[in-house]
């Protein structure tokens, strides 16, 4: 299965995924963009969604071996994973991570995030909390400039989509790190478990 934790910048991601790594099993890999392959000097929306593509494959790989991939790390909203094209071919959970505006300014003044983003950022988020009930919400966020590869008709504009259209969300506002990894864990073992939802192999067909 393909794990795959969402979410705006500040909201968590990358540390959820070492820490929760470190609670889950050999069972269990994880990676998010850097991790896969080289960063590009100017990252484009193109560039990201095909990067998603070697994660999908990655976890591909990994299903073969009975295991699973944790992917976060990076601002990747669900329907680009969904369209990824060779994500057909398995089982897929979303965990949106989200926070209150306030909270995220503050850690992305912590971390001495450019002023000039704050306005894109805080605007993406926003975009992610529609994203992840509605799959028609703006979707030129993510199909312009978009990899020509992607396979956007399996939610845009598909009916099945509103039907099958599941995450689970977790605001990390008050969190520490280590309550968010904690959290992203048992998320990953119930959706494996399939006790959180999942987007199952092949789900944008269903009638």
């Amino acid at each position: 299965m393909l794990l795959h934790v969402s979410g705006a910048s500040g909201v968590g991601k990358s540390r959820a995924r070492v820490g929760a790594s470190k609670l889950l099993g050999a069972e269990f890999d994880h990676a998010e963009l850097y991790t896969l392959g080289p960063i590009p000097p100017v990252p484009t929306v193109a560039w990201r969604q095909e990067q998603t593509e070697v994660a999908v494959r990655r976890a591909i790989e990994l299903q073969s071996e009975g295991r699973h991939l944790l992917f976060a790390g990076d601002p990747i909203p669900a329907g680009e994973v969904l369209a990824a094209p060779s994500a057909d071919a398995i089982d897929i959970a979303v965990l949106l991570l989200d926070a209150d505006p306030a909270a995220q300014n503050a850690r992305l003044d912590e971390r001495q995030d450019p002023p000039e983003w704050r306005e894109a950022n805080l605007g993406f988020a926003e975009w992610m909390r529609r994203h992840a009930t509605d799959p028609a919400h703006l979707t030129e966020v993510v199909t312009n400039g978009a990899w020509p590869e992607m396979r956007w008709e399996r939610w845009i504009g598909n009916p099945a989509a509103a039907r099958h259209w599941a995450m689970e969300v977790l605001d990390t506002s008050a969190m520490t790190p280590d309550a968010v990894a904690e959290s992203v864990a048992d998320w990953a073992r119930r959706a494996v478990r399939g006790e959180a939802p999942v987007f199952r192999a092949g789900w944008f067909a269903a009638g």
